[in-house]
């Protein structure tokens, strides 16, 4: 035998069960190059579209009044030859200019003009205040679970009924808040009502995610610091939190994309159409906490399926959409990096 083409004793030998695993590793790797394709093409058509309304050719390349105006009616009408596109206070302060323009006509196109600076407040405002509420409770809850209480079966039942709570349909929450915070408490759809109906809606994987952080910090942690005379408390806020915050903190992460998308919570808790004042702008520092916001997702709901749709509305649409992403990834960029910041400094 040539002992070129002679085979190694211990090389593989090809064979049908081989053959099958390659071939299913090529269909895994396939489906998961179709899917990360179609995510980069939805991506795309956002940004594609959506770049076209946030920004311009000519400087300062940015539509600033996009970002901070808020949405008004376009009118697009035609005068002494020449064709406008005007939002509504524009159009009437033309009017004023021209008054030989008091009687034109003109075609309105709501939310089709202006800029969606209300929305971008209200959305920041509803992922912070729900986030820091989901936060404080779920690792304290967590904190409870994984150190303090007992493996039993009510334990048992209440780690069941978290793992159930995530997979419930944000409708659900969007109710359970209505009935619960707007009518039973009072609060009226207000930012209050909106902050514990989107915590409550993302506790659940907070929980999850944060009692798994405390569960992979090594026992010795805990076992050296009781030894050394620390209680119980002050070895999990010294010893077991730290190591535990990045973790937690990829959690929140998760619960930032699902909060700042979610519409049906906060279309019945806090959220309006239109609004005309900006959350700051009350008479009484609570009166704060007790009013409805716009929001970006309510917003785009609104503008793609509430109204006539044409070419203007479409780029609403588009750009609202392409902000909203830009928002929401700028947030969880913020949290990685300060999970990434935590995580250098705790190694061990």
């Amino acid at each position: 035998m040539n002992p070129a083409v002679a085979s190694h004793v211990f090389q593989s030998q090809p064979n049908a069960a081989r053959r099958w695993e390659r071939v299913t590793f090529w269909l895994f790797r396939s489906c998961t190059y179709v899917v990360l394709l179609c995510g980069l093409a939805v991506f795309a058509s956002i940004v594609g579209k959506g770049a076209s309304t946030v920004f311009k050719s000519e400087a300062p390349f940015v539509n600033t009044a996009f970002f901070t105006e808020a949405p008004e009616s376009l009118y697009v009408f035609e005068f002494e030859g020449r064709k406008y596109e005007l939002g509504d206070r524009e159009f009437r302060a033309f009017k004023e200019r021209h008054p030989a323009a008091a009687n034109v006509k003109s075609e309105s196109y709501v939310y089709s003009a202006g800029g969606i600076f209300p929305c971008i407040v209200g959305t920041v405002l509803l992922v912070t205040g729900s986030m820091t509420i989901a936060l404080l409770l779920g690792v304290a809850a967590a904190i409870y679970l994984n150190e303090y209480a007992r493996d039993g079966w009510f334990i048992r039942a209440v780690r069941l009924a978290v793992l159930n709570l995530a997979g419930v349909p944000s409708i659900v929450f969007g109710l359970f808040g209505f009935g619960m915070f707007v009518i039973y408490f009072g609060w009226n759809v207000s930012l209050l009502a909106g902050w514990f109906t989107l915590a409550f809606m993302v506790l659940p994987v907070v929980i999850t995610a944060s009692e798994e952080s405390l569960k992979a910090v090594p026992k010795g942690f805990r076992e050296g610091s009781l030894a050394l005379g620390a209680t119980k408390w002050q070895t999990i806020r010294k010893n077991v939190l730290p190591y535990a915050l990045p973790g937690i903190l990829t959690s929140s992460i998760l619960g930032i994309a699902r909060v700042a998308g979610e519409t049906a919570p906060i279309m019945f808790t806090a959220a309006y159409v239109v609004r005309d004042k900006l959350p700051w702008e009350v008479t009484n520092v609570g009166d704060f906490f007790f009013q409805g916001v716009m929001a970006l997702p309510y917003h785009i709901y609104v503008v793609s399926s509430k109204i006539p749709q044409n070419d203007y509305t479409e780029r609403v649409q588009y750009g609202t959409a392409f902000v909203f992403l830009l928002i929401v990834a700028l947030i969880a960029a913020f949290s990685i990096l300060l999970r990434n910041r935590l995580r250098n400094r705790y190694k061990w």
